[in-house]
């Protein structure tokens, strides 16, 4: 029976594929107060903003967002739960809601993506999306206590394994860690991925997406590209890449870093640029698309897609500009061993 790991790697062996777009940016247009936020939760926590909960009590929005992504073009569309987990839902007083949140996340992307398929026969997939948390592993939020942690590796992980298996359970093809700002938070997740695995006696797909948070191509943990691909190629996700951070054209060196190195699938999906005094995104779709064409043309990306500030109309415009284009080949297997600190130590035997 072919696994939908096999399944995926062979649609993206022919085409370059579309991911999603920005959830937030898509729910802003709703204009929806505290009230429409909170629904019947009453947690004690003005909600308005909490917009992971909207797949309880507003799920039409949010099944009318995926609709529109798919109908866009997107071959993948991601679960509402960026912050569906016990640290992030804390801010809400609303940890003890986080499978609920999950399972109903899920079921709504695999529904819109099942009715999809269904109508053109076009394989769709489901990532269930796991955000960073708003805690980091790698640095100290205390400036006069270096060493102080405000959360440890078991915890996170467990934090991760309770929003993973509620994910799987819910239907989804993958899990995308993404939005990486901290790579041992990363490693977090992927050992909550590998635990899950082997409690289900069946390995589970992962995608992996870093965020660079400055100019020089480093996360927040100070990990270059490269670094980062050395401490999580263990993983052996089915793709690896780049999300949020600035505009494409910006990110496109990083893009060539990682695409040289990767023997796997690379998916980026940028923000339309940065926000403006307001906070809003200017960047048109036409714009954005014209960018990726110079990805394309040069062979970087297998899947594409957009971050914050991006709409339907983002991607659709992406998805006319990757058809019919090749898609990127993975790099070779590394024949050497390539170790991670803030920068890679590649040994030659």
């Amino acid at each position: 029976m072919t696994s939908v790991a096999d399944r995926f790697r062979a649609e993206a062996a022919k085409r370059i594929l579309v991911t999603d777009g920005a959830f937030g940016t898509m729910i802003q247009t709703y204009r929806l107060g505290e009230a429409e936020y909170r629904g019947h939760i009453d947690t004690g926590f003005d909600q308005k903003g909490n917009n992971d909960l909207l797949v309880i009590t507003r799920p039409h929005v949010i099944a009318e967002i995926t609709e529109a992504y798919l109908a866009a073009g997107s071959d993948i569309v991601s679960t509402n739960t960026f912050n569906a987990n016990r640290v992030s839902q804390a801010d809400y007083g609303a940890e003890h809601l986080v499978r609920d949140l999950n399972l109903a996340a899920a079921q709504i992307a695999r529904d819109a993506a099942d009715t999809a398929e269904a109508a053109d026969g076009r394989p769709r997939f489901v990532a269930g999306a796991i955000g960073p948390t708003n805690k980091t592993l790698s640095l100290s939020p205390d400036v006069n206590d270096p060493g102080y942690r405000a959360i440890d590796f078991d915890e996170l992980k467990d934090v991760y394994r309770e929003q993973i298996d509620a994910l799987l359970d819910g239907g989804v093809d993958f899990i995308l860690i993404e939005t990486i700002f901290d790579t041992l938070n990363a490693k977090a997740g992927i050992m909550a991925v590998l635990e899950a695995g082997e409690a289900r006696g069946a390995e589970v797909p992962m995608m992996i997406s870093m965020t660079v948070t400055d100019m020089s191509g480093r996360n927040l943990s100070g990990h270059s590209v490269e670094a980062f691909w050395a401490a999580v190629r263990h993983a052996r996700p089915i793709t690896v890449g780049l999300n949020c951070s600035f505009g494409a054209p910006q990110l496109r060196p990083h893009v060539v870093s990682l695409a040289a190195l990767a023997d796997t699938l690379v998916m980026v999906y940028p923000n339309a640029g940065l926000p403006n005094d307001l906070g809003a995104y200017d960047e048109e779709p036409a714009t954005t698309a014209a960018f990726i064409r110079e990805w394309v043309d040069t062979g970087l990306i297998n899947v594409i897609g957009g971050c914050c500030g991006t709409t339907p109309a983002h991607i659709a415009a992406m998805a006319r500009t990757v058809r019919g284009h090749a898609p990127r080949v993975p790099a070779a297997a590394p024949t050497r061993t390539m170790l991670a600190g803030l920068e890679p130590m590649i040994l030659a035997a």
